[in-house]
């Protein structure tokens, strides 16, 4: 009778374990910003992108851990598809955490492809749709 009386109990204390687990939330270390500057926000490499379009290209910010990042520290490019017509730019800092591509266009529906590259010359791969 013990024999089953510890069985039951382990049986009724795993249920209670499971129960708890399943029920509690999950921990994010990090989801996507709210977007600071009217862009599209994806995640990558622990930092925050923003994508946005501006008068005469696109600008890029850049959030590391809630704190701006120094955009003197990355460069890359931008690849920008809308339909079937592509075009790539050059990713420059523009001061504070701000890169800067000139000469694209950004519409509803683009989707752009970033390959920025950090001073240590780590490359991060960052995909938007333009909303």
């Amino acid at each position: 009778m013990t024999m089953k009386k510890n069985f039951s109990q382990l049986l009724a204390a795993t249920a209670i374990v499971m129960a708890s687990l399943t029920s509690a939330p999950a921990a994010m270390a990090h989801g996507a910003a709210e977007p600071a500057h009217g862009g599209v926000v994806q995640t990558a490499s622990d930092l925050s992108f923003e994508l946005v379009a501006t008068a005469d290209g696109a600008a890029i910010y850049i959030v590391d851990h809630d704190e701006d990042a120094d955009a003197s520290k990355f460069g890359g490019k931008v690849t920008v598809l809308n339909g079937t017509e592509k075009a790539e730019a050059p990713l420059k800092s523009a001061g504070g955490n701000k890169l800067e591509a000139k000469g694209v266009k950004l519409v509803k529906g683009t989707k752009v492809v970033a390959l920025i590259t950090t001073n240590s010359k780590k490359t991060v791969t960052v995909r938007f749709t333009v909303k």
